[in-house]
């Protein structure tokens, strides 16, 4: 029973990020019908931008100091997210948005090629290997937390399973903000009325006064900033820096966009969430679980779409006639 438990909660921090990757993909395809399969390569840049600035800060051991550690990850997630929100605008404005009416084809094939030169451009410029992320979070069982008028251990033994890190907490916290955040964006805000309108028709919000290339986007923007938040929560967990980890990890996250409905926001999250823990319990329940986890997700995804092609809350993209 432990190890189920155990394999829930590495799950839960787990899912935690491919939601936030797969609401990218969930909010582009639901306003464009488009599968940016870049955008995976847009959380992979941000998980570089972070260890870059990481580097150039010099810190190579975990940050006791909460006050300190807290503006570190702030000024993490700050920098990702605008240098990977900058980067997703730029790919719709450069390779996208000249391809709008062509043929559906034509910009899913600019958007793999947009992959393979984002990801050349990365092994070119930092290597084809692993690089170690530092662990600046305190997260094993001799690190503690300075809170100034007391200190806390940085894990937390429950006594029935797993060891709780405050990082883990940390990293579902977060990104359950940003996913709580996007969602009341989308469903209260005027961006959110124009995001919604022109996903349902162009020409009728056009015309309500909707400016569509913008609205398109401040949406890639939108995606990209969660791409590159995500990308620093990712590190803080796994702590590996590698060229190829947004292909695997983005292809993941676009099935869990799918999983849950293609274009629905909650959709994303709970598939995000069931991904992570359906990997995590397969790698914890068989033998050589890691090479399995990958094909029973997408097998559990077969079946599901089968008996329910639109995804386990439903897509949310309209019917084009």
């Amino acid at each position: 029973m432990s190890i189920y438990l155990i394999q829930t909660y590495n799950g839960i921090t787990l899912g935690a990020v491919y939601a936030l990757v797969a609401l990218g993909y969930t909010l582009v395809y639901g306003i464009i019908e488009l599968i940016n399969f870049a955008h995976g390569d847009v959380f992979m840049f941000g998980t570089v931008i972070a260890l870059i600035v990481v580097q150039i800060l010099g810190l190579t051991a975990p940050v006791s100091n909460v006050l300190l550690l807290l503006l570190l990850i702030i000024a993490l997630i700050v920098v990702s997210t605008v240098v990977a929100a900058a980067l997703n605008v730029s790919i719709e404005f450069l390779a996208y948005r000249p391809l709008r009416k062509a043929p559906r084809l034509a910009p899913l094939i600019a958007a793999i090629g947009v992959s393979f030169i984002i990801e050349n451009f990365v092994q070119l410029w930092r290597g084809a290997g692993f690089t170690a992320f530092p662990d600046i979070f305190p997260s094993t069982a001799l690190d503690h937390l300075d809170f100034g008028f007391f200190t806390m251990p940085a894990t937390f033994d429950t006594g029935f399973g797993p060891t709780i890190r405050v990082v883990d907490i940390f990293i579902i916290v977060a990104a359950l903000g940003l996913m709580i955040g996007v969602d009341r964006v989308i469903r209260t805000t005027k961006l959110g009325r124009g995001m919604r309108a022109t996903a349902q028709d162009p020409e009728a919000a056009a015309l309500m006064g909707v400016n569509i290339n913008r609205t398109i986007s401040l949406t890639f923007l939108i995606g990209g900033g969660l791409a590159g938040a995500a990308g620093v929560l990712y590190e803080l967990n796994v702590g590996q820096v590698w060229f190829f980890t947004g292909f695997q990890l983005g292809l993941i996250a676009f099935t869990a966009a799918v999983l849950g409905g293609i274009g629905n926001i909650r959709g994303a999250v709970l598939g995000g969430f069931v991904i992570g823990l359906i990997q995590s319990l397969v790698i914890g329940s068989i033998d050589n679980g890691v090479a399995w986890s990958d094909a029973i997700v997408f097998a559990i995804l077969v079946l599901i779409l089968v008996f329910r092609p639109s995804g386990l809350l439903g897509q949310q993209v309209p019917d084009k006639v």
